[in-house]
């Protein structure tokens, strides 16, 4: 071995659940992991074998929704508030600001240029904070993602913003990012693939207020709920039915054709609930004739104005929280075979490999694996435990760097904590233990 050879020792750990566990129990166990109070506005879901997303049921167990695929499960916004400001909690607003930086950047929510360049600046604010000319090259914002499709003058307009902000603490730039991102006519929007009674083409989007239609992305109708008398489905159709209008005598019901039975009931589902939070005070005890047609599904959450007074009683400190930086890769291979941008959220994403029912204690699995670059070595050590019903991953990762001169032990260590943290941003450093290759004990803990 060479002069200043050292060793650091990165442990990280993560509680899995096993399949018998209900919805709630996992999703709860997430929410305590980041820290969450305010709830009630996200969600775990999952993708079915025809890549559908999926709603995990917190009522159910998850072997009886999850089936044929991996045990993956994201979190993510499943109500997006109409007035994020009604929210309590700066964190709660950091989260629905990831996930709709997401939805952003995948073209899921579409901007205009200038709205790009405005909430592109005011997450330049949150994550790196004021401009600093010493610290800020020509381009600091090109490897920061605002956009599907991304150019140098959507950047230098967000440069030019950006540099305006000084003083803007984060959770201020974050609000700003809200107040502008709420407007767009496709904020929080859940749309899905359906056709109309002529066997056109279209989307039907659900949101806070109401069931919207779309044909070549431009709206054609919107029925509101207080409009909508009644929902339901029957095989592969999805019926609305509408309150007489002004100069109508009777009620209409309307029919859209969706691609099977499974795509109906999703979208009756993603209705049902859409209605109950934002519309009820409290979530129905039995089934009424609003989720009828013989399903027994019903609402079982919060509503949303149960959930703002849950939300006025949280008296606790507010919670310190790292932000990290989106990501962006300058090329990938879109599905349709052509090159376009790639932009990489840190929305809170959390991923369980849930394992079946093993006895308790029982070492599930244990793997290595080995990178080696010109002058590092990293060991990463996976072990997997059963007790108490709760499945725990812990993960080693041993990384010597070897050198001909003195290593700086304070930058080696925080490089290999930020490569740690970077490939495993969904858990969390519980120890570090740094050594010099001579010495028997460590000489730096960090608990």
């Amino acid at each position: 071995k060479t002069k200043g050879t050292k060793q650091q020792l990165v442990t990280l750990k993560n509680g899995l659940f096993i399949k018998r566990a209900r919805g709630f129990q996992l999703f709860n166990k997430v929410c305590e992991h980041v820290n969450l109070l305010e709830r009630d506005y996200f969600a775990l879901s999952f993708r079915d074998a025809d890549n559908n997303k999926n709603w995990l049921d917190p009522s159910k167990e998850m072997k009886k929704q999850v089936r044929g695929v991996p045990w993956n499960f994201s979190f993510n916004v499943k109500f997006y508030p109409p007035d994020p400001a009604q929210l309590s909690e700066d964190i709660t607003r950091y989260f629905l600001c990831l996930q709709l930086r997401q939805d952003v950047v995948s073209g899921r929510l579409p901007c205009s240029f200038a709205t790009h360049t405005i909430l592109g600046s005011y997450t330049v604010q949150s994550e790196l904070g004021d401009y600093d000319p010493e610290e800020c090259g020509s381009d600091y914002v090109a490897e920061i993602g605002f956009a599907p499709t991304q150019t140098k003058e959507m950047e230098e307009k967000i440069m030019e913003l950006h540099k305006t902000y000084r003083g803007m603490t984060p959770a201020e730039a974050e609000m700003n990012f809200l107040d502008n991102v709420k407007k767009l006519s496709m904020y929080g929007v859940d749309l899905h693939h359906a056709t109309d009674s002529e066997g056109v083409a279209i989307m039907l989007g659900v949101c806070s207020s109401g069931l919207l239609v779309y044909r070549d992305r431009l709206r054609i109708n919107r029925f509101s709920w207080p409009k909508i008398l009644k929902i339901s489905y029957k095989r592969n159709n999805f019926y609305i039915k509408i309150r007489p209008g002004e100069f109508d005598q009777f009620e209409s019901t309307i029919g859209f054709k969706l691609l099977n039975h499974r795509s109906a009931k999703r979208l009756w589902k993603v209705c049902v609930e859409h209605h109950s939070f934002f519309r009820l005070m409290s979530p129905e005890e039995t089934p009424k004739k609003f989720l009828s047609l013989g399903s027994k599904f019903r609402y079982s959450g919060r509503t949303q104005i149960q959930s703002r007074r849950a939300s006025a009683q949280i008296s606790r400190p507010a919670p310190h929280f790292p932000r990290t930086i989106s990501k962006r890769n300058v090329l990938s291979r879109s599905l349709d075979g052509g090159m376009q941008n790639l932009v990489l959220v840190p929305v809170p994403q959390c991923v369980f490999q849930v394992d079946s029912d093993p006895p308790a204690g029982l070492l599930l699995s244990s793997q290595i694996f080995t990178a080696e670059t010109s002058n590092t070595t990293t060991t990463t050590h996976i072990t997997k435990t059963v007790k108490g019903g709760i499945s725990e991953t812990r993960i080693e990762k041993r990384i010597v760097i070897s050198g001909d001169t003195e290593i700086d032990h304070d930058q080696a260590l925080a490089a290999a904590l930020s490569e740690a943290r970077r490939q495993h941003p969904e858990l969390s450093v519980t120890r570090v233990v740094v050594h010099k290759e001579t010495e028997v004990s460590p000489d730096h803990v960090i608990d």
